[in-house]
């Protein structure tokens, strides 16, 4: 479960800072000073389930949460791999929407044209000592600014979950981890999460999906808010366990809605080979 206490109150539930670094030097200065939100260049490294908190022990999974998904510009590339722009043959499988490349993870997804990608970056939450407890790479970022300059109502990406007893365990540990790590650990709220479904989607990536919500935030700055998320676990071409994430602000007035949540997971598939 997550740290004793729920670490610190980042996210939705204090300060959710951005922090660009360029360099691992910067990021190290960077996570000694801040708390909340932080984007970093990608390290190539493989992450996996274990690297992550476990989820609050008030929330099992239950039927009862918020009901999973179903079927129904771009920034420099990494040179270690993590991610790629949008120029080099892939293209986005809904007209209009931007796709979100990983090279790391050999998958690739849609996003809406007002969403800013970006490739080859990773993005996660710090806790209030300025520690990483939780990160995705080669992710979009969704109405940067809406609270405060420096922040954004949502965010989506790919991770690894090597180590995961199952895609389904995946799914629904991230997808409490998440809204967890984003808008509530101190445990103010109350954690509800979905027991995961299997999923297939419109690109012939099959896994399976989950979602989870924290209610009842304590409202410790103008910017904390309730928050949900939604995760889909499968494996790869490489037949190696990925998960996609997205979370969203609950409750406001620009909340990502979850038929557009649906449509993005739609898109999921396997990255073609470069030519």
């Amino acid at each position: 479960m997550p740290p004793s206490g729920g670490g610190g109150g980042t996210g939705g539930g204090g300060r959710r800072t951005t922090v660009i670094a360029v360099t691992a030097a910067l990021a190290v200065v960077a996570a000694a000073v801040v708390t909340g939100f932080v984007v970093l260049k990608d390290d190539g490294e493989k992450t996996s389930a274990q690297d992550d908190p476990k989820p609050p022990a008030s929330a099992p999974a239950s039927g009862s949460a918020s009901p999973s998904p179903s079927t129904s510009g771009s920034s420099t590339p990494d040179p270690s791999g993590g991610g790629r722009g949008d120029d080099d043959g892939v293209k986005p499988v809904i007209n209009g929407w931007k796709p979100v490349i990983s090279t790391k993870r050999l998958a690739v997804f849609d996003v809406p044209p007002d969403w800013k990608v970006e490739p080859g970056m990773s993005s996660g939450f710090l806790d209030d000592k300025g520690k990483s407890v939780i990160s995705m790479s080669s992710v979009a970022s969704y109405k940067d600014g809406a609270c405060k300059a420096d922040n954004s109502l949502g965010g989506t990406g790919t991770k690894g979950a090597q180590g995961a007893k199952s895609e389904a365990d995946a799914a629904e540990t991230e997808a409490l981890s998440w809204v967890w790590a984003a808008f509530d650990q101190k445990k103010t709220g109350r954690f509800a999460g979905a027991k995961a479904k299997p999923f297939t989607s419109d690109h012939g990536v099959s896994g399976y999906t989950s979602s989870a919500t924290v209610t009842g935030v304590a409202k410790s700055d103008a910017c904390a808010t309730d928050g949900k998320a939604f995760t889909l676990t499968f494996k790869n071409k490489e037949n190696d366990l990925v998960t996609w994430v997205l979370y969203s602000a609950k409750g406001v007035k620009d909340e990502v809605p979850d038929d557009v949540i649906k449509k993005i997971m739609s898109s999921m598939r396997p990255l073609p080979s470069a030519s």
